[in-house]
């Protein structure tokens, strides 16, 4: 059985005064362990659906399943502890007026977790900093730092779900290497199941097995990793995408990790 279901998801918004449609009858399933893709232009509904599975944006139609069994709406505490999520923008995802340890420390105390300074030292250390981050500002941390403290604050309730929101979009390039070599490496430490969206397919090439390609809040093409190596994209609009992506360069990016 799937870890992950998405089964005929349509997601409609009510905007002034009209219907919009972001997500039109989306299925694809994601396997434990397995990192899969959402790939697309912006507004192709790919973010949509990873707010969907955590209940910030509406379901009109469909289901969404975790390890078989449908995610409850509102979201409840078990929900938050097998699926975290990882966004776009570090410094707007951290309060800017909270200290890395209080970020770290929060979900633990919601939770009623023990052991938090061992917790929150021994997160840090797993993203690559060190305990003297821990007092720090988001304003004190380079773009790096910051993604790596959102990441390490997403692992705080040790999840099997990583949902990715373009993670790595805001940094540039060399610290981008090194934050999707921190990712794959956690992928494999621990386990994880990742669903990723990227509008960047030398990205989704580096980190995930299988992807599907949105157009217009619909998948129009799946793949896996050995089919976008070889260019055996079917769908006029992927090919497309595939020549005005950053895909030509993606000898610059580190080899995968072997998850």
């Amino acid at each position: 059985m799937p870890l992950i279901e998405i089964d005929r998801l349509s997601v409609t918004f009510h905007q002034q005064g009209r219907d919009v449609r972001a997500v039109r009858d989306v299925s694809f399933d994601v396997e434990a362990r397995e990192s899969f893709g959402l790939v697309g232009e912006s507004g192709s509904g790919k973010s949509t659906i990873l707010r969907a599975i955590c209940g910030l944006a509406p379901i009109s139609e469909g289901a969404i399943r975790i390890g078989g069994v449908p995610v409850k709406s509102p979201r409840d505490r078990a929900f938050a502890r097998r699926v975290q999520m990882v966004f776009q923008d570090p410094y707007a995802s951290l309060h800017p007026r909270r200290t890395v340890d209080a970020t770290l420390r929060e979900p633990l105390e919601i939770h009623r977790i023990g052991e938090r300074d061992r917790r929150v030292t021994e997160a840090l250390r797993d993203v690559g900093l060190d305990a003297s981050f821990r007092f720090r500002f988001p304003h004190q941390l380079s773009g790096g730092q910051r993604q790596r403290v959102a990441i390490a604050r997403a692992l705080m309730l040790e999840p099997e779900i990583l949902l990715l929101d373009e993670p790595t979009s805001a940094l540039d390039a060399s610290v981008q290497a090194e934050a999707l070599n921190l990712l794959a490496r956690l992928r494999a430490e621990r386990g994880l199941t990742f669903l990723m969206v990227s509008h960047d397919l030398a990205v989704i090439d580096h980190m995930c097995d299988r992807l599907a390609v949105m157009k217009d809040g619909a998948v129009v093409e799946r793949l896996d990793r050995a089919a976008l190596a070889s260019g055996g994209a079917v769908e006029p609009y992927t090919r497309a995408l595939f020549a005005a992506s950053a895909y030509a360069a993606r000898d610059a990016l580190p080899e995968p990790q072997p998850a």
